[in-house]
């Protein structure tokens, strides 16, 4: 199922030029930040971990091997790029047992730079954010538009688009959830199931972004929206705008926000649900899949900005460092800027 990736329109006309991205993995490299600091002794052994050339849940498996646990026993917050240089925490369930010669557990594409312990498991999500440095190579363009883009994402934010790695290659796991809603697929894997489930949550959220984009009101409230506080989940229904709501939502301090669909939980109102219910209508038998699944329903804003982004330029590649929320692509980022095979998928 090939889906509409490229075909999603960028926030300021972009992209500005072509490039290469991930040409080699110390070229996309991600150091993940939690939402807390871990320590203090306790049942897990958490792992701070650099690798290339593996993705997480190979990583996983491999330290359950290790350690001689379930897979069940190894926790991570986020998935992380399997082509590129990553550093994220595990952590291993290890109760009453002795400490294990972790220094002896590495390969040639991941070591473990330090180990200790922590009284809880590490949850999926439980991320601040990651921090990223991304060098484009072979930049073909224009860049003094280029830079205009990029001073945009710093100061105004961009559309929050699930990247293409949330639906994987030509938009498999959708295809893959058509067929479980549909009954011709079953998937027992829970692991898979996640994937698949997500994917759909992902292609509706994009959808109502698609069209909120292309009608210029994506960073604008509606009436009927439901507005996210700035980092935070938390959000309320904008029933009317008054000028301290449009101030508010210009300054970046309230984003609006979509819906990932599910069976209970809010909608947006008047002419943002409207908007709603018609992406919903268009992947019909995602949207009543994920209902009878009784997957709760989420927000998400639509906006989102890059932080402490900064750029330059080395003969003709262009390298960038900024700092994401939890949840945001950086390869959404990159697509407002440079078109390349992965943008382009």
């Amino acid at each position: 199922m090939k889906l509409p990736f490229s075909q999603w329109p960028r926030t300021y006309g972009g992209p500005a030029g072509r490039g290469r991205l991930k040409s080699r993995p110390q070229d996309f490299q991600v150091v993940e930040q939690l939402s807390f600091e871990p320590g203090g002794g306790g049942e897990h052994v958490y792992l701070w971990v650099e690798k290339t050339g593996l993705n997480t849940e190979q990583l996983a498996a491999e330290f359950a091997r290790f350690a001689g646990v379930s897979r069940r026993q190894v926790g991570y917050a986020g998935l992380k790029d399997k082509h590129a240089l990553t550093r994220q925490w595990f952590c291993v369930h290890l109760p009453g047992k002795q400490e294990l010669p972790w220094e002896e557990c590495c390969g040639t594409d991941f070591k473990i730079r330090r180990w200790l312990r922590h009284p809880r498991k590490l949850q999926r999500g439980a991320l601040a954010g990651n921090r990223f440095q991304i060098t484009v190579r072979e930049f073909e363009g224009d860049r003094r538009q280029a830079g205009t883009i990029l001073e945009l994402l710093s100061s105004q934010g961009f559309a929050n688009y699930f990247g293409p790695q949330r639906f994987a290659h030509q938009g498999g796991n959708v295809a893959h959830a058509v067929a479980m809603f549909e009954g011709r697929e079953k998937v027992r894997n829970r692991h898979l199931r996640g994937l698949y489930l997500s994917a759909a949550r992902a292609l509706i959220f994009n959808q109502v972004l698609d069209y909120r984009v292309r009608e210029g009101n994506w960073h604008i409230p509606l009436p009927g929206d439901l507005l996210m506080f700035d980092g935070s989940g938390a959000f309320f229904r904008a029933e009317t705008l008054d000028d301290d709501i449009v101030e508010r939502v210009r300054s970046l301090m309230l984003h609006p926000s979509g819906p990932l669909w599910g069976d209970r939980g809010e909608l947006a109102s008047a002419e943002a649900g409207e908007i709603e219910r018609r992406a919903a209508g268009e992947w019909q038998t995602l949207a009543r899949g994920l209902e009878r699944e009784g997957v709760r329903r989420q927000r998400r804003p639509l906006r989102v900005q890059a932080g402490d982004l900064s750029w330059s330029w080395m003969g003709d590649s262009l390298q960038l460092e900024f700092f994401l929320p939890a949840g945001v692509y950086a390869t959404t980022l990159l697509r407002e800027i440079i078109a390349t095979e992965e943008s382009d998928k």
